[in-house]
């Protein structure tokens, strides 16, 4: 029999939607990741967003001819206009003759004097004209990517531990108020953890002899292929940042947030001093949290500043594919663990979930190699 009762002691409380609170409320970046649904299986994987750019790369040409990958040509049928990049003349797809090539014709001049194109050339979709009567078959055909990605699982635990003489005390209320901020504190906790893991974790799938851990920002990020500006130990400006977000939006993406150290969130506003505007809004938190028009498309991206990002690193991201995923009938949940006998009460708190990075090829740009912050701060300082 326990030494000490409570009036949920018998009670397994589901802990989810006050830990989406705490971690809504965290000024960092695990704040950007919205529930999802359910993970099935410790590796849990999805399908990759169909972002990509409506453009077509041609390979070859021999006269008016195109070659191209069979995923590009795939995307055209005939009557599908097209305009080459930076380029005004518009080309009519005037027939597909194979699987990989197909044949254009110069539709409107619109003032250039490009007749054709030309190798290497990036020709984006503009539209596919239908004609009256279509039937079945006859429209743009949308798929979403057969890509997949994964990430893994990760058990979080805390012990939740009152003390005899701590009950005894009664400092904090009843037995009941006492247990509640021990877990309010354990739940900070574990979003703090939660938010190191969202940013440094590495993938490890769970196995004999092999722990579950979830792979972060900088596993999905820093990967083969991933988008990056070099900074060559230049001080953050707005050009690093359109250059990374135009990166982002070249690849489908609509960058969204600047995340970067406390420092490196001076450094930027220092140059944007007077045009930002602080933003502090019930559904959005932030240790320093602005708005800055991004010069690309003329959107506004947020700027983010985590104590944990390291100083000499900035990102550019569209937050769109953040998710975090509960293990079905694994999320967080609190419960008595108190052994018999026991000088006191243990509760446990136990779940287990995943992160998703979707896209993070196209939705991803890390600036890498900044000046710190501190020897930028300092050479505005001196130049005032």
């Amino acid at each position: 029999m326990a030494l000490y009762t409570y009036s949920f002691s018998e009670k397994k409380r589901d802990l989810t939607d006050v830990l989406s609170t705490v971690i809504k409320d965290e000024p960092r970046f695990i704040s950007n990741f919205k529930r999802v649904e359910d993970a099935t299986q410790q590796k849990h994987e999805w399908l990759e967003d169909q972002i990509a750019g409506r453009a077509v790369t041609a390979i070859s040409l021999s006269g008016l001819v195109v070659t191209a990958s069979a995923a590009d040509v795939a995307k055209l049928k005939v009557g599908t206009l097209l305009v080459i990049k930076n380029d005004s003349a518009l080309f009519r797809v005037a027939s597909i003759d194979s699987a990989t090539t197909f044949t254009v014709a110069l539709a409107a001049a619109n003032g250039s004097s490009t007749t054709t194109p030309a190798e290497g050339d990036i020709l984006s979709i503009v539209s596919s004209p239908m004609s009256e009567g279509t039937t079945n078959g006859d429209g743009e055909e949308s798929y979403h990517l057969s890509n997949t990605n994964y990430n893994c699982t990760q058990i979080f635990r805390k012990d939740i531990v009152l003390t005899g003489s701590a009950l005894a005390i009664n400092i904090l209320g009843n037995v009941d108020n006492q247990i509640n901020r021990q877990t309010a504190f354990a739940l900070g906790e574990t979003a703090r953890d939660l938010n190191r893991v969202a940013l440094f974790g590495r993938r490890v799938q769970a196995a004999s002899g092999a722990t579950g851990e979830i792979g972060g920002l900088y596993y999905y990020g820093t990967s083969s292929g991933c988008l990056e500006v070099d900074a060559s130990s230049s001080a953050l400006d707005s050009f690093m940042v359109n250059d990374a977000a135009q990166s982002i939006l070249s690849e489908g993406g609509e960058p969204s947030q600047i995340l970067c150290s406390p420092g490196q969130a001076r450094v930027l506003s220092n140059e944007f001093r007077d045009k930002l505007q602080i933003v502090r809004a019930d559904d959005k938190r932030g240790a320093y949290v602005a708005v800055v028009v991004n010069e690309i498309n003329g959107r506004a991206m947020t700027i983010m500043a985590d104590p944990d990002v390291p100083d000499t690193d900035a990102w550019i991201m569209d937050v769109a594919g953040f998710g975090l995923s509960n293990l079905k009938g694994r999320s967080l949940s609190d419960e008595d663990a108190t052994p018999k006998g026991f000088d006191g009460i243990k509760r446990m708190a136990l779940g287990e979930l995943t992160l998703e990075f979707k896209n993070a090829h196209q939705r991803l740009c890390r600036i890498h190699s900044l000046q710190s912050s501190a020897a930028a701060l300092a050479a505005i300082k001196a130049a005032l």
